[in-house]
């Protein structure tokens, strides 16, 4: 009998280390999206892709129209998977340059029109120009003509308004059919901006409805509510048609913290901002690369 129990109790101490080293894998009842393993089991933290960047403004034609874009690649001279960037009612200004140079620095050779500039046209504009769509579709053409592009597809990303910018070529102008392979875009406006009140604050451009590629969009937890609003409205239904859309939300932060300066920005606006370009940038190159 005591022979029995010290047995028992041996076993029990070398098995001791075993069962303490095992670790669950994630949370019950948690989402996984967000989940990594190797960060929890072995201590891994994710390594983000950094390229030196260089830039320079280029133009191409939109009918009569001759549309100026920002031109973002690594400084290698290697050829790279490529995205359109669209700005919002800000415009291209220095601030959203950055955000620019940030998604060409994970690695992608980035376009961003300035559809605002090209028709002299102030920035915080309230009305929406639908001329402006052709001009903004026209540099998906622009991208795919460059030599320094590797993809046959490219990425649509975005912000503010220029979220639904990027709507529009995706759907009206059909390009999600043979050229867009997925859509990113930071709190956008997915609702015209001419409708009505009523439908800024209650409901989403019913062009949503029809994305087929993948969709990826990131808020923050106190993004205005007439945004936030549509969006959610938007993912909801989109989940529901079975269309592949994921929302990141993070907490603390609100609308613009990707271009928040630096005299009001916040240690939580960095850390949605590091955090959402290299989701972004995983969810671009996986993409980009079927």
């Amino acid at each position: 009998m005591q022979l029995r129990l010290i047995l028992v109790l041996l076993f029990s101490a070398l098995c001791a280390p075993l069962f303490a080293a095992e670790s669950p894998s994630a949370p019950a009842g948690v989402s996984s999206w967000w989940w990594d393993e190797s960060f929890w089991s072995e201590g891994q933290i994710p390594v983000p892709t950094n390229h030196p960047v260089e830039t320079r403004w280029i133009a191409y034609k939109s009918g009569d129209t001759e549309v100026p874009a920002l031109l973002a690649r690594p400084r290698d001279g290697k050829k790279y998977p490529g995205i359109l960037y669209m700005h919002g009612r800000r415009g291209l200004d220095e601030l959203v340059q950055l955000q620019v140079k940030r998604l060409a620095a994970r690695g992608f050779v980035v376009l961003a029109p300035d559809v605002f500039k090209a028709h002299f046209i102030a920035p915080m504009p309230i009305e929406h120009d639908y001329k402006l769509e052709q001009d903004a579709n026209r540099g998906i053409d622009a991208l795919k003509a460059l030599s320094d592009v590797s993809s046959g597809k490219i990425c649509l990303a975005s912000h503010t308004r220029g979220g639904y910018f990027t709507l529009k070529m995706a759907v009206t102008f059909k390009r999600q059919e043979k050229d867009v392979a997925c859509y990113v875009s930071w709190y956008p406006h997915l609702q015209d901006p001419n409708a009505p009140e009523p439908m800024q604050v209650y409901d989403y451009a019913r062009e949503a409805d029809d994305l087929q590629i993948p969709i990826l969009i990131f808020i923050g937890e106190d993004e205005q509510y007439q945004r936030r609003r549509g969006i959610e409205e938007a993912v909801k239904n989109l989940t529901r048609l079975k269309r592949p859309v994921q929302l990141v939300i993070y907490p603390g932060v609100g609308r613009g913290f990707d271009f928040r300066p630096p005299n009001v920005r916040t240690f939580a606006d960095d850390l949605a901002s590091k955090d959402s370009l290299m989701r972004a940038a995983d969810f671009i190159r996986a993409n980009l690369q079927k």
